[in-house]
């Protein structure tokens, strides 16, 4: 069999597994082997397709690496809406009890409608209380 022929199916195997398998590891191998390929049609000899091989994985690898560590280290994405204010500092306007059906907090000048969180709790005005959870437009706090 032709060397050509054996890197183009290393080359297809490679690219066909990476399409399957959707890692990127496998497509510095198929790019590496369809370079050894050339390197055969233009009648380079045994060690220079595997040299080729070689070099041409291993840039491909250098130049995926750092593409792939950025994205990894991303920070989360940035939280808009109700879920930024989970987690955010509140003051108690007016009373909280879940039985009574009552209470409102402050949450960046803003005045919402307020639950406890545990729903024996009850929470006095002036209290600064944290927000747990967002349900639809009542705030749930916990102190």
């Amino acid at each position: 069999m032709d060397a050509w022929l054996v890197w183009l199916i290393a080359g297809v195997f490679a690219a066909v597994g990476e399409i399957l398998t959707a890692g990127f590891f496998l497509a510095p191998f198929a790019v590496g082997a369809f370079a050894a390929l050339l390197a055969a049609l233009v009648g380079a000899g045994d060690l220079v397709q595997l040299l080729t091989f070689a070099a041409v994985t291993i840039a491909c690898f250098g130049l995926v690496r750092p593409i792939a560590k950025r994205h990894m280290y991303q920070p989360p994405q940035i939280r808009t809406g109700t879920a930024a204010l989970v987690g955010r500092p509140a003051m108690v306007l007016e009373r909280i009890s879940n039985d009574d059906n009552v209470g409102s907090v402050r949450i960046d000048g803003e005045v919402w409608t307020a639950r406890a969180y545990d729903e024996d709790r009850v929470i006095d005005v002036g209290t600064k209380v944290q927000v747990v959870e967002i349900r639809g437009a009542t705030a749930l706090v916990e102190p």
